[in-house]
C-alpha cells in the first residue's frame, strides 16, 4: 500500500505532528497538484477509543465531501501498520496562529468574516447528523487562497445514529469544552455552538471567557458558566454581538442557540456590520 502511495503522490516535506502521525505536504504524480497527506502509526494506538477514532474520521470525511469549508478527503491508504488520507492543503497559518500572532484583537468585521464560514461548516455538519465535538482554532485551518476548512474529526459523532440525538463521552480541549460534557450527562449536538461561542469571544476580547492557572481550574470555571464582558476589554463591542455570545455560551442547552439559529442571528447576517439593538427589534 505504501508503494501504491508513494506512485500516486510524492511527499515533499513534514508540515506537522501528532499524537499518533505527521501531516506531509505533498504532489499528484498525475496532475501535479498539492495536497496533504495525514499517516497514522496504528501501532501508536494503545485503545479501542483510539482505533475507532482512526476509523471514523475518514468514513465521517467521505460524509461531509463537498462542503468548501470542510477539509475534504481525496485517497484513502491503508495496511498493517499505517492508515494515510490525502487530505486538501491548508498551508496558511491556522486561527490559533492567526489569534497568538495579533497584536490587537480582531474587529467585529474581521472576526464575523471567519466565524460565518465557521458555523456554516458546524450548520453542514449538523444537517447531516455529525458532531464534530472538538471545535478549537488548532482545528480551524486556511487553504492557500484563504478558505477556512474545518478540520480534524476525530472526535466526531453520529448523534442521529444514537438514542434521542444523544451522545456521550468527555471529549473537547479546555477553554472549549460545553459545560454538559464536563458534567457527564448526555448532550446533543449544540456543544458545537458553545465552542463556536467561545472562540468568537476569543478574537473580540483576546482572552477566553471561561479560564483557570490549571485544566482543573478551567473545567470548574467552564462548569459555573459565568460568561462577563468586563467593561475594559468590551466597551468598543457591539451590543448585538454580546447578544449572540450570551445565546452560543447559555448553560440551559434547550435555550442556547442551535447553528441554523446562529447564521440567522442579526450580527451573523450584517457581517459584523453593527447596529443598535433598538433596530433589531
Amino acid at each position: 500500500m505504501k508503494e501504491l502511495l508513494n506512485n500516486e503522490y510524492q511527499l515533499t516535506g513534514e508540515i506537522g505532528r501528532g499524537r499518533f502521525g505527521v501531516v506531509y505536504r505533498c504532489y499528484s504524480t498525475v496532475s501535479g497538484d498539492s495536497f496533504a497527506c495525514k499517516s497514522i502509526d496504528k501501532r501508536l494506538l494503545s485503545d479501542h477509543t483510539d482505533r475507532e477514532c482512526l476509523q471514523k474520521e475518514p468514513k465521517i470525511l467521505h460524509i461531509l465531501g463537498g462542503n468548501p469549508n470542510i477539509v475534504q478527503i481525496h485517497r484513502l491508504y491503508e495496511d498493517d501498520n499505517y492508515l494515510h488520507m490525502i487530505i486538501d492543503l491548508c498551508d496558511s497559518p491556522d486561527l490559533f496562529d492567526r489569534i497568538s500572532n495579533r497584536s490587537g484583537v480582531f474587529s467585529e468585521t474581521e472576526a464575523a468574516s471567519i466565524f460565518s464560514p465557521l458555523m456554516l461548516a458546524i450548520s453542514y455538519c449538523h444537517r447531516l447528523g455529525i458532531a464534530h465535538r472538538d471545535i478549537k482554532p488548532d482545528n480551524v485551518l486556511f487553504d492557500s487562497r484563504g478558505e477556512l476548512k474545518l478540520a480534524d474529526f476525530g472526535s466526531a459523532e453520529w448523534f442521529a445514529m444514537s438514542d434521542a440525538g444523544m451522545m456521550t463521552g468527555i471529549v473537547g480541549t479546555p477553554y472549549y469544552v460545553a459545560p454538559e460534557v464536563l458534567s457527564g450527562r448526555e448532550y446533543n449536538e449544540k456543544v458545537d455552538v458553545w465552542s463556536a461561542g467561545v472562540i468568537l469571544y476569543i478574537m473580540l476580547a483576546g482572552v477566553p471567557p471561561f479560564y483557570g492557572d490549571s485544566p482543573a481550574e478551567t473545567f470548574e470555571a467552564v462548569l459555573r458558566g459565568n460568561l462577563r464582558f468586563p467593561t475594559r476589554i468590551f466597551k468598543s463591542v457591539s451590543p448585538e454581538v454580546k447578544d449572540l455570545l450570551r445565546k452560543m455560551l447559555c448553560k440551559d442547552v434547550s435555550r442556547r442557540l442551535s447553528a441554523e439559529q446562529v447564521l440567522r442571528h442579526p450580527w451573523v447576517v450584517s457581517g459584523g456590520e453593527t447596529r443598535s439593538m433598538a433596530d433589531l427589534t
